[in-house]
């Protein structure tokens, strides 16, 4: 990897951003490793949460690098980094973010489902202003998750918000100061993983595909057949939950 940074601690794999020379802008090249590290973070039994930040105290990720050569090159399967179209992850990804979060950064944030941004963290999607459009899912994510207005106050201006403003909005969960981000998203890591991972993945399933029923109704009853739920029904860490809680001990789970 020329312009990432992986690493796994026990469970957790971390995806660094790493060329804080020109803002961790994403290039092509950038692109197909995000695949690549994404890809591997699915398909390890072993991997319970994904943190994603970026190299550098200026910026978690300026979006594109308008200056790449190859830039029009396409996007990778998952689109965007690798991440923005990868709508059958059940796994969950805490975004840890700094500086300048801006159009395809601010986008690959809004495909976390976890946001922890330091103080000095500051949001936009520009690309009205270089005669562009926000297409790696920030116009749709957007106006779901913080509603119409709110949304298109954004879109429309291309403003720029600064990390209270994101949380008062619901963009982000937790604002620490800048030296006390890696604690801050430290503690939402540690606890995710007291909870069962075939837990946290039905629970991030269920939920991500009840908003794509037409109704609440619908939604909860088809809740039972969705995969993440059924392997859970029927798994080790099922048993052994209610096995550790009558024998007053914590819960040792195999995320199988």
């Amino acid at each position: 990897m020329d312009f990432i940074k992986v690493e796994t601690d026990g469970p957790v794999t971390t995806v660094t951003l790493n060329r804080p020379e020109v803002m961790n802008a994403i290039n092509p090249q950038m692109h197909q490793e995000l695949q690549a590290a994404f890809d591997a973070f699915a398909a390890d039994d072993d991997q319970f949460v994904c943190v994603v930040t970026g190299a550098g105290e200026k910026a978690f990720c300026a979006g594109s690098d308008l200056k790449a050569a190859d830039r029009h090159r396409g996007y990778p399967k998952c689109g965007y980094a690798g991440l923005i179209e990868r709508f059958d992850l059940n796994k969950p990804l805490i975004a840890a973010v700094n500086g300048f979060v801006l159009g395809g950064g601010f986008e690959v944030v809004l495909a976390c489902d976890i946001v922890v941004a330091a103080s000095t963290a500051t949001f936009g999607l520009p690309e009205p202003l270089v005669g562009a459009l926000a297409l790696g899912g920030g116009v749709h994510r957007l106006v779901r998750q913080i509603g119409m207005k709110p949304a298109m106050g954004l879109l429309l201006s291309a403003r720029r918000i600064d990390a209270e403003e994101a949380a008062r909005l619901g963009i982000v969960n937790e604002v620490a100061p800048p030296g006390e981000l890696k604690a801050a998203v430290d503690r939402w890591v540690a606890d995710i993983l007291r909870c069962s991972p075939m837990s946290i993945r039905a629970t991030k399933e269920t939920a991500m595909r009840g908003l794509e029923e037409p109704s609440l109704a619908e939604a909860m009853r088809k809740q039972a057949s969705y995969p993440a739920f059924a392997a859970l029904r029927g798994s080790e860490d099922a048993a052994e939950g209610p096995r550790a809680f009558a024998e007053k001990r914590p819960p040792v789970w195999k995320g199988r």
